[in-house]
């Protein structure tokens, strides 16, 4: 991207609620079922059907409101949003138009050397439509020999948080997706399955030159269901929209989907405005009031939250910032590490671990920490362990691959295995002896004064030993015997 033109992201991004009922009926919600069971005539829109709003909906939706920091309009009803399509089964969407929920917000995301504040213009609550499921090779509508459609979804709590064009960069954008990500789970309210479809994000994106303020003609772009589909369709769009006006183009204003197969942006269709939903309000509905009683109460229910906890870390347990941002930004990894701190009092080394082997053995198993079969208590006796010089770090990775296997006591793991460390002063110096006058040229290049010599000693050692001499005692006695 050439240094004249900027991106000027705004993003729309659809979050499904956790609640055990659909937004105005109470048919149970479903994920991955027998197709269109759970559905009545409210959801399907049969006539003469009215709706009933789900208050678990609007504490979710007050909630995230709140921890975005918008204010909460007390006062607010439902449109209708009419439009047709066959996941639609009214051929209108319940929505909020002109007098949406939360308003003038903020989140703050951590970039690394700067932060970008994105300003949250609105947080409004709808109904999820149906789920349109292509039959062929592709997945794709354009290219499926036919289409069915599933209602089971329709009808599900959804918060739309759409942000101010704030965002200058793809990176950004994808930034604060796993930023916002982070932030509900920790209000357990959605699960934020990208990959499910409850956290959905579309994009408007646009290009200017950056010695002006006005923003230029933007493109929506659909079908961002990753994070990286979310950077790699941003990025695309961009070059897209510069290679356009440099070569005296007009960009025009259009819906686009993102194609991850061939990593490019493809015209969907043209724009639609506000006017095109014929919005009116819901008459079958009842205006909302929100006390101010019930925002205080739902107030006191938001945790700790990132940004906060990561702060807290940094200054409560001396953790690189880093570290803190890493453990902060997971539920389950915080949590985990909070217990382990009650247990052992080097929360560094506990952060190394997690971050470390444990989170490698996590991914490659696919599971999430609260899941695994080591213990807090386990993982800070095994640390613990390890200080007392018992084990080396090299006999503690195998020690913990197999706590991590079988849930196994670290203790009883090495006394079973014989895997305690050797740290036997006689019983050292004699293998260091034989070591020594098997190698006489590492010996003279020791002292000679070449530094390497002796790790390759300690390496002898240790293979002798099958990894378990003690290196710190190992190196004290090669030192001094060698000087």
């Amino acid at each position: 991207m050439k240094n004249e033109y900027e991106p000027v992201i705004g993003l729309e991004t659809h979050v499904e609620l956790y609640t055990n009922t659909k937004m105005f009926c109470g048919c149970r919600l479903s994920f991955g079922e027998e197709k269109n069971i759970y559905t009545c005539p409210v959801c399907l829109g049969h006539p003469g059907s009215l709706p009933v709003i789900n208050k678990k909906a609007i504490e979710y939706a007050v909630k995230i409101a709140l921890a975005l920091n918008c204010k909460i309009k007390k006062y607010t009803i439902f449109h209708r949003k009419n439009y047709f399509y066959p996941d639609m089964p009214k051929n209108y969407q319940i929505s909020q138009y002109d007098m949406p929920l939360g308003v003038g917000g903020y989140l703050d995301i951590d970039m690394g050397s700067y932060i970008r504040r994105v300003g949250i213009t609105r947080v409004h609550m709808e109904e999820d439509t149906g789920k349109l499921l292509h039959k062929g090779t592709t997945g794709r509508i354009s290219e499926s020999e036919a289409s069915i459609v599933d209602f089971n979804r329709a009808g599900t709590p959804l918060i739309e948080i759409v942000t101010e064009p704030d965002i200058r960069s793809p990176g950004e954008a994808k930034g604060y997706m796993i930023t916002l990500r982070n932030l509900i789970l920790f209000l357990n309210v959605s699960d934020c399955s990208m990959e499910e479809g409850s956290l959905r994000c579309d994009a408007n994106v646009s290009v200017r030159k950056t010695c002006e303020d006005k923003i230029g003609t933007k493109n929506e772009i659909k079908n961002l269901n990753s994070f990286k589909f979310l950077q790699k369709g941003l990025e695309y769009e961009v070059k897209r929209q510069i290679k356009v006006l440099e070569t005296g183009g007009e960009v025009i204003q259009q819906t686009r989907h993102y194609d991850s197969k061939t990593g490019t942006t493809k015209v969907l269709r043209s724009k639609e405005e506000a006017h095109d939903y014929r919005y009116f309000p819901e008459p079958d509905l009842v205006p909302i009031y929100i006390e101010d009683k019930m925002i205080e109460d739902i107030r006191k229910t938001i945790p700790e939250l990132p940004s906060v906890k990561a702060k807290r870390f940094e200054k409560q347990h001396g953790l690189p910032k880093y570290d803190s941002s890493f453990l902060a930004n997971n539920k389950d990894l915080s949590d985990y590490f909070e217990q382990c701190c009650r247990h052992y009092n080097n929360a560094k080394n506990i952060a190394n671990w997690i971050m470390g082997d444990f989170s490698a053995l996590l991914n490659k198993e696919k599971i999430i920490i609260k899941d695994s079969r080591v213990t807090p208590e386990n993982l800070c006796k095994m640390l613990e362990i390890i200080d007392k010089g018992k084990i080396n770090s090299k006999i503690a990775k195998a020690v913990f691959e197999e706590m991590f296997s079988t849930g196994g006591d670290p203790q009883k793991i090495i006394e079973d295995r014989g895997l305690e460390q050797i740290s036997d002063e006689g019983l050292l110096e004699a293998i260091i002896e034989e070591v020594v006058k098997d190698n006489p040229g590492a010996v003279e290049q020791f002292r000679e004064g070449k530094d390497k010599a002796i790790g390759f000693l300690i390496g002898r050692v240790m293979a002798k030993t099958k990894g378990k001499a003690n290196p710190r005692i190992v190196n004290d006695i090669i030192t001094k015997k060698l000087s």
